[in-house]
């Protein structure tokens, strides 16, 4: 005779638990992953050297709880065109496990906490590029650029060029052309991060309303501005090289990374021109690749200096 074994049940997180995976998700921890990587070794580069243990992790602290302000902001607002993507239908102000009220009032507590400890603990024009970022991406991006335009990630995309500029500021006091040129590197690589992404959910932002390029124009056009952007990206990550100045080790990086991301770009026009479904495209690769690229061409920047140090 066989007998049935009926699975013990899963245990439900405790209230105290969802409620705080509900807020965490608020900040959309992994973007500000990516906007932390850029961060650091901007720091490095401004030492030229290892910035004080204690400045760095000051720095990330800020620099997290403003991202995550943005982020909470950004959820605000779009929770209406959020309810209409796969991608999003699971965010907390979608599913109810945190209202709007008490989102904003989350949002907005970290963007004064973090305004204020960039200023008693970093430095006053780190605060003040701290909360400009906030602006730019809840405002000027979520709030007038999003719903309006087809190049709101391009615009809108200078609100995550800014923590290049907050990790320079926060050891010298000041913006360089060094970090101007940071800047420029990730505001050029926005639009062929982001894009791919919207080829691969185009539907998605069609159904919200959302008017990204992919929505309104064909994926040769939007293949074509993918391929611009790159050249330009890869063309203004070598102006570092006397700007800074940077050394072999970056340069190589620079060179090769940047010529396996203009590959990518170029593979992605070439399908779109052959009329390939978007399973054969694999926009998404380039997007993964994106990643890859950003996050290896900053550890360049922030081992660069060191090489130098250690041979001089």
């Amino acid at each position: 005779m066989t007998t049935l074994h009926t699975p013990a049940a899963v245990p439900a997180r405790p209230a105290w638990r969802r409620s705080l995976a509900a807020y965490v998700a608020l900040t959309k921890p992994r973007i500000i992953e990516l906007l932390l990587v850029t961060t650091v070794p901007t720091m490095f580069l401004a030492q030229r050297g290892v910035p004080s243990l204690w400045l760095v992790v000051a720095t990330l602290v800020g620099g997290t709880l403003s991202a995550g302000s943005a982020n909470a902001f950004n959820m605000v607002y779009d929770r209406d065109i959020d309810a209409h993507m796969g991608r999003t239908a699971n965010r907390p102000l979608v599913t109810g496990a945190v209202t709007p009220r008490a989102a904003l009032i989350f949002a907005s507590a970290l963007a004064v906490i973090s305004t204020v400890w960039f200023a008693v603990v970093v430095n006053v024009l780190s605060a003040a590029l701290s909360l400009g970022a906030i602006t730019l991406y809840a405002v000027g991006y979520t709030m007038i650029l999003k719903r309006r335009t087809s190049q709101n990630i391009v615009w809108g995309g200078a609100a995550g060029c800014m923590p290049v500029l907050i990790g320079w500021s926060a050891v010298t006091n000041s913006v360089s052309w060094a970090a101007v040129v940071l800047f420029l590197v990730i505001f050029f690589w926005t639009p062929p991060h982001y894009w791919p992404l919207s080829m691969r959910f185009k539907d998605d932002y069609a159904q919200a309303g959302v008017p990204m390029l992919p929505v309104v124009e064909t994926n040769v056009t939007v293949g074509r501005q993918i391929v611009i952007y790159s050249w330009v990206m890869v063309a203004t990550s070598l102006v570092l090289i006397p700007i800074a100045p940077m050394g072999w080790l970056y340069a190589a990086t620079a060179t090769l990374s940047g010529g396996l991301f203009l590959a990518e770009a170029h593979r992605l026009l070439r399908s779109a021109k052959a009329g390939e479904s978007m399973a054969q495209m694999k926009p998404m690769r380039l997007f993964h690749y994106s990643i890859t690229y950003v996050t290896v061409l900053f550890l360049a920047v922030a081992i660069d200096p060191l090489v130098y140090l250690a041979i001089r």
